[in-house]
């Protein structure tokens, strides 16, 4: 090998072994030095490359490419490049180039001008760094996948070491917990979620976990209460798993809030629980229809005789005994009549209502309930009170609802209960029309402040169970605005609680005041007394009926039946039919039906005396047809005013 003077053969010696292909051309590019490494790469000899130039040992190609760097290097830059190149016997490879000039005396001709190029072949080292590269990418997209699922979860997600000390804790777990992230790591999931007197059980979970103890409840849905920052708990689901990162153990815990679930629940186990008391109340309905008819029957016989017995015995003590007996039957039958009015499913109908009566009435139907509970019954009602513009059922239902409202609170409470129904008239006010109002106030608990606002929502209840659904107040509320009214709470200064119900006043005020519609008029030939048929299958009832008829100056005629009646109208005239509803053989409805057909008239003269208004069938009849109608049990006073109006003269 031809070395330059300037290199000595051990340097010689030590390019020869060195990993980089050297080689050293002069100013005319001709190859003075190859290292071993350099032949090796290029598969060629020394004597190959030798004393000529790039150009002759490697061709033009190679020459041109070399020829611009050598002019730089001369000009005493030092070039460096590095590339992927593809080699013909190598493939593609990743080179790292440096070509430089020696250092040479000042005036050294060009030809003795020495330039060195380094080369080295980085190709597995740059894999490596390409490969930890896309690694180290890999990574970083895994944890910007990661962070925003983390982040945007909606799930609370809480990860702690295996001394329990939060590490991570999402968006999520800071709108749940009402800490922030900086808050909470470092602290203890038992500071930060777990009520205190569960952190024990917490606690000891994680002593057994360090011990090397099985865990209890990985992997497993759990139900729990859980701490917000405020100290307040509410209901949780949680799923916990562990994680192992080289020797350490981390535990993450996806949380969910079950607070709006757990209130859905409650509220449809309510409804169910409505809905199953509706049922009933429904099935009660259809029961009472029938105990109605049955019942009414015998109180309209008492109330009926007692009356008569009360006018033969007049001016006797034995008078007085019969009033006492008409007084109670008639009370029996306020309250059947009270229980029919709040089973009764019908449009709401505004009338003239005396809210006095509708109180005397609930009291006659609670009277057993609040002496044997022993409560003191106090009435404060107005003397002259207006009558309301009110459905009367609806208007009752109300009253009822907050006397047994009262009452299941009174019962609740030790020493006195006391329980006070108070009516009057507000005062005029400019922006809205008179009122009549009803205070029912108690002695009890009262409500406390928190509750105030909660009270009238529907299922809302204090009641233990088994007292109550929670919708009694806030049907009530419902049909007090109906009517144009309200029911708000007030809050006595004596404590208890106090509901006060305001509805408008009637526009009309007494009887005479009312426009009444009459039947067409007797016909002018008619006697004086007027001949009346009573058809009843009861015979009793048909008694009482003519004997109360009778005694007022009425003729009368009977049939047991339908069939029976009409037969009697084919022999005699009738002057008005008073007729039950509920018969065998042919019933109340088609004796109308044969009456509408055969003797129209008379349609306009039937009287229906019933208990069974409460049955559907019944009560679309009479909407259908407008037939004037008595409800059963009734006085005598109330049958001969119905009478009475069925044969007076017509506005017409």
């Amino acid at each position: 090998m031809n070395l330059p003077a300037e290199l000595t053969p051990l340097l010689a010696g030590l390019l020869d072994q060195v990993p980089l292909r050297v080689a050293v051309v002069d100013g005319a590019m001709r190859y003075r030095y190859v290292n071993q490494t350099a032949l090796d790469f290029l598969q060629r000899r020394a004597e190959d490359l030798l004393g000529r130039t790039v150009s002759e040992a490697r061709g033009a190609e190679i020459g041109a490419l070399y020829a611009p760097l050598v002019e730089r290097a001369l000009a005493g830059e030092v070039l460096q490049h590095s590339a992927w190149v593809d080699y013909p016997h190598h493939g593609r490879r990743f080179v790292e180039d440096q070509i430089q000039a020696l250092p040479a005396a000042p005036g050294t001709p060009r030809e003795d001008r020495l330039i060195v190029a380094y080369s080295r072949d980085s190709t597995a080292m740059r894999l490596q760094a390409e490969q930890a590269d896309e690694r180290l990418a890999a990574l970083q997209r895994a944890e910007r996948l990661k962070s925003a699922i983390v982040d945007n979860a909606l799930a609370a997600l809480v990860t702690s070491d295996a001394q329990g000390r939060i590490v991570e804790f999402n968006p999520a777990a800071e709108a749940m917990f009402g800490r922030s992230r900086a808050q909470a790591l470092g602290a203890t999931v038992a500071e930060v979620m777990i009520p205190p007197r569960l952190r024990g059980a917490h606690e000891d979970g994680m002593a057994r976990m360090s011990r090397g103890e099985a865990p209890r409840v990985m992997g497993q849905r759990l139900d729990l209460p859980a701490q917000r920052a405020d100290g307040s708990e509410f209901p949780i689901e949680m799923v916990l798993w562990r994680t192992d990162v080289g020797t350490q153990s981390y535990f993450t815990a996806s949380i969910i809030d079950m607070s709006e679930r757990v209130k859905a629940q409650q509220l449809i186990q309510r409804q169910r629980e409505a809905l199953r008391q509706s049922e009933k109340l429904s099935a009660m309905g259809s029961l009472l229809a029938g105990v109605a008819h049955e019942l009414n029957n015998p109180l309209a016989i008492v109330m009926g005789r007692a009356s008569l017995l009360e006018e033969k015995t007049a001016g006797s003590d034995l008078a007085l005994e019969a009033a006492r007996i008409r007084e109670a039957a008639e009370r029996c039958g306020r309250i059947v009549r009270t229980f029919l009015n709040m089973a009764r499913s019908k449009p709401m109908q505004r009338a003239p209502v005396a809210l006095n009566e509708l109180v005397h009435a609930a009291v006659d139907l609670l009277q057993y309930g609040l002496r044997s509970h022993g409560i003191e019954l106090s009435l404060d009602l107005h003397p002259a009170l207006p009558l309301a513009l009110a459905d009367g059922d609806q208007l009752g239902q109300i009253v009822l609802n907050l006397m047994v409202n009262a009452q299941q609170a009174l019962a609740t409470v030790e020493g006195p209960r006391r329980l006070r129904l108070s009516t009057g008239v507000e005062s005029r006010r400019s922006e809205r029309e008179p009122r009549v109002w009803l205070r029912v106030q108690d002695s009890g608990p009262g409500v406390p402040e928190a509750l105030r606002g909660q009270i009238f929502e529907p299922f809302f209840t204090t009641k233990p169970e088994g007292l109550g659904t929670g919708l009694g107040l806030a049907v009530s509320r419902s049909l007090a605005r109906d009517h144009g009214g309200d029911l708000q709470l007030e809050n006595p200064a004596e404590g208890g609680a106090c509901l006060r119900l305001s509805l408008p006043i009637s526009g009309v005020q007494s009887e005479a005041d009312a426009t009444e519609t009459r039947p067409a008029p007797l016909p002018p030939e008619d006697p004086a007394r007027a001949r009346l048929l009573v058809v009843d299958d009861e015979p009793e009832i048909v008694d009482l009926l003519r004997a109360l008829l009778e005694r007022a100056g009425y003729e009368v005629s009977s049939a047991e039946s339908g069939a029976v009646a009409l037969e009697l109208l084919e022999m005699a005239r009738f002057d008005a039919v008073i007729s039950d509803l509920r018969m065998p053989d042919l019933d109340g409805a088609g004796l109308w039906r044969a009456l509408q057909a055969r003797w129209p008239t008379l349609t306009r003269r039937l009287l229906f005396v019933t208990g069974d208004t409460l049955s559907p069938g019944a009560r679309s009849f009479l909407d259908e047809t407008g037939c004037p109608h008595l409800d059963k049990p009734f006085g005598k006073a109330e049958l001969l005013s119905a009478v009475e109006a069925l044969l007076g003269p017509s506005q017409e």
